[in-house]
């Protein structure tokens, strides 16, 4: 049962984002209405065997990493050097690549919270992060490819495989680095992830099972992620790289795949208080649900309305902005505009699609678009949806069905709701939503403290 009354605050976040340094880069970046994606030589060097060739990709230089490889293997990275001094060498051991950047987003999430390490350390602190699951590939594929293809001896692979290619692998690696005796775990709702793992840490916080708990998601560079969507032809193609992802535009043609990590601290509102922290935004409400129809790929108009109706249905908030999942394929945007104004009506919000500047993060999407949600609400700023240039003037052809009971104007009655750059504006509320694969949706209303 809920504590009654009980708030809760968000007091620190930290990240690694696509082309940027740190969380002022990004922040400037995309409130300067810039793209962070780029075309990925990695991807490039593999010809015509690939469609889409660009991403929103980070390299271990950029992050101040080296990956240092095993003298008796081929391209396997045993573990890897942090030139920072960031994270101690015990802790690179056990984790890949989408851990590491979840343990450095963390530590500076901890450090913008103003936790002491008796705060960490309690029985009341939790850790809850994700990621999408493909970010371990590289490790993976050079282990296998040494035994199976090069005859290495299982000893020969190291003893580290399964730390730091378990599900769990991000919440474990924080954990031990932060030392919290609290809940562990990590919640896998595919691009849900990062907000679905957020809202899981609202709830323990508003149950009264944790006092604070660190959350998010992450998703370390990938290549087999990125060959597996290329694979589906639901990658964005043939655009420059800074103008391939285009939510609710008609010549959109997929997501862009990109990568990163989003960590951000949750405390109950009136222990924050008490302590005199920077309160960065209050969590209202959380909702999550799943379509119900069967179908592992296709949204569902239908879920996404009671998803609203859960998310709202405690409150009497309307939000100011909408930040979308947005992910620029075909079916999937239009069937979110419509839900959103099948819910609020055509007039007195916005609309935010941040994938449309720095791509598809997948299980690290969620948590870097609540970031993303935060600094709107800090700035009262709305980010855009960038080239969004031209919208549908006809129906879509699913509204052309009997069966639909949506709103029965095309995308372009709705222009005004999508700002192509960005917008001042006042902002108390805002909406965040995402879905992933299988039919699973997570939503969460955020307000200024």
């Amino acid at each position: 049962m809920e504590i009654s009354g009980r708030k809760v605050a968000v007091v620190g976040m930290g990240g690694v984002f696509p082309n940027c340094s740190n969380i002022e880069e990004f922040e400037r970046k995309i409130f300067d209405n810039q793209s962070l994606i780029r075309s990925w030589d990695k991807i490039q060097q593999f010809g015509k065997n690939v469609r889409s060739t660009v991403a929103g990709y980070i390299t271990e230089e950029e992050m101040n990493l080296s990956p240092v490889y095993a003298s008796h293997l081929i391209n396997y990275p045993e573990t890897y050097i942090d030139h920072l001094n960031r994270i101690p060498t015990a802790n690179l051991a056990t984790a890949d690549l989408g851990s590491i950047w979840a343990m450095l987003a963390a530590q500076d999430a901890i450090k913008m919270s103003g936790w002491n390490t008796t705060e960490t350390q309690s029985e009341l602190t939790g850790v809850l992060v994700g990621t999408g699951g493909s970010g371990s590939g590289e490790i993976l594929r050079s282990a296998w490819n040494n035994f199976f293809e090069l005859g290495k001896k299982s000893r020969a692979l190291g003893t580290h495989n399964v730390d730091r290619a378990m599900v769990y692998r991000d919440t474990a690696n924080i954990s031990c680095l932060i030392k919290n005796r609290g809940i562990c775990e990590s919640i896998g709702s595919a691009c849900a992830t990062g907000l679905g793992n957020i809202g899981y840490a609202y709830r323990l916080i508003k149950f009264g099972l944790q006092d604070r708990v660190v959350a998010g998601g992450t998703e370390g560079t990938s290549i087999e992620s990125f060959l597996g969507f290329d694979a589906m032809y639901v990658l964005s193609k043939d655009f420059k790289p800074e103008e391939s992802s285009r939510p609710f535009d008609m010549h959109r043609n997929g997501f862009v795949c990109s990568f990163g990590a989003g960590v951000v601290c949750l405390e109950a509102y009136d222990i924050a208080k008490a302590r005199g922290a920077n309160i960065l935004g209050v969590i209202d409400s959380y909702f999550n649900n799943g379509d119900g129809d069967g179908d592992m790929f296709y949204p569902s108009f239908n879920g996404q309305q009671r998803l609203w109706q859960g998310l709202l249905s405690n409150t009497n908030i309307k939000p100011d902005v909408v930040k979308v999942h947005g992910t620029s394929t075909p079916a999937g945007d239009a069937i979110e505009l419509f839900s959103i104004v099948d819910q609020l009506g055509d007039k007195g919000y916005h609309i935010s699609a941040p994938k449309s500047q720095f791509g598809h993060m997948l299980g690290a999407a969620g948590a870097v678009e609540f970031i993303a949600s935060i600094l709107m609400l800090q700035r009262q700023e709305v980010l855009p949806c960038l080239n969004s240039d031209t919208l549908n003037p006809e129906l879509e052809n699913f509204q052309k069905k009997d069966d639909w009971t949506g709103p029965k104007e095309p995308v372009l009655a709705y222009r005004d709701l999508l700002p192509q750059q960005c917008l001042k504006k006042e902002i108390n509320h805002i909406a965040c939503l995402n879905y992933g694969f299988g039919g699973t949706n997570s939503s969460i209303l955020i307000s200024k403290a």
